[in-house]
């Protein structure tokens, strides 16, 4: 029992630590967007987040050589989750404050219901579809007309991309159920972030341009922030987290990061939640935690 104390309390210790690293960078990310375009403020996180994990794992002898059977998932993180999700919500994140975006993007695993049950097969039990209904209130809540001006393009834009980014990551957590894992998820993340990496220079380039930054050591240390801590650590944490801890606590536990991100981005931002955000969040939160809850049997 002692013995898997120490791993356990330092996986939930890590858990606690992703939670506050991702809910805070909404609000960090927020802010950069006021010095750098989106699609270069995301390759700006990720190009040194790389940089980072290529130094360290050969130097540590955790880099794996990926075999072809790790070239689907290398694909569906790399450019569903570290792309299609990241310059999306970033699009997205420059229409809408930073706390209603991180709820927003955390509606991820309602659409994961559905499409597992669609193309894996997975029972869609009365509990399941519970959630999905509180959820999708919450979502309708969010979305009403009192709480969104529906007339405002650019709103309406920032909706719809936040929301297809989650989409994108829901599409990236199915094929991952389905994956035949052969590698360590860890030790194919610089393979994803290399890929993920040169994808997000090449849009940013097609699209944005070369970039022209007013650089100062706040934005320095906001994008450090966003390298160091909501990349690095936070994947590195996230790994050692799904190999110590039950799936069904971990997936409990990040319902915690639309609820830090609401709370950083009142503290760091002024962003007051209203009445709709509040019950919006505690409706999608509530659906998600009935929906991934798993009761775990007496031994």
């Amino acid at each position: 029992m002692s013995s898997n104390a120490s791993p356990r309390g330092t996986a939930v210790l890590l858990l606690a630590i992703v939670i506050a690293a991702w809910g805070v960078n909404w609000s960090v990310g927020k802010v950069v967007l006021e010095h750098v375009t989106p699609i270069w403020a995301t390759t700006l996180r990720m190009v040194p987040a790389c940089i980072v994990l290529w130094v360290v794992l050969p130097a540590s002898g955790r880099l794996a050589v990926p075999t072809r059977h790790d070239l689907p998932v290398i694909l569906s993180v790399g450019l569903l989750h570290m792309v299609a999700f990241s310059v999306l919500a970033a699009l997205g994140l420059q229409y809408l404050s930073a706390g209603r975006s991180v709820v927003l993007a955390y509606t991820t695993p309602l659409w994961v219901l559905p499409a597992a049950r669609f193309f894996l097969g997975e029972a869609f039990t009365a509990r399941r579809a519970a959630g999905l209904g509180l959820g999708v209130a919450g979502l309708l809540v969010l979305l009403q007309p009192a709480a969104v001006d529906w007339r405002d393009a650019d709103v309406v834009r920032g909706h719809g991309l936040i929301l297809l980014a989650a989409a994108c990551w829901a599409a990236c957590i199915v094929y991952g159920r389905a994956h035949r894992w052969t590698t360590p998820p860890f030790q194919l993340l610089p393979w994803q972030m290399l890929l993920a990496s040169i994808a997000q220079l090449l849009l940013a380039l097609a699209i944005e341009g070369v970039p022209r930054i007013a650089w100062s050591m706040e934005l320095v240390a906001l994008l450090g922030y966003s390298n160091l801590i909501g990349t690095v650590l936070a994947y590195w944490a996230m790994n050692t987290v799904n190999r110590d801890l039950p799936a069904s606590v971990t997936s409990m536990g990040l319902l915690g990061v639309p609820v830090v991100g609401l709370l950083a981005a009142d503290l760091a931002l002024g962003e007051r939640p209203d009445g709709a955000l509040l019950l919006a969040t505690g409706l999608i939160v509530a659906g998600i935690a009935i929906s991934t809850w798993v009761r775990r049997s007496r031994r």
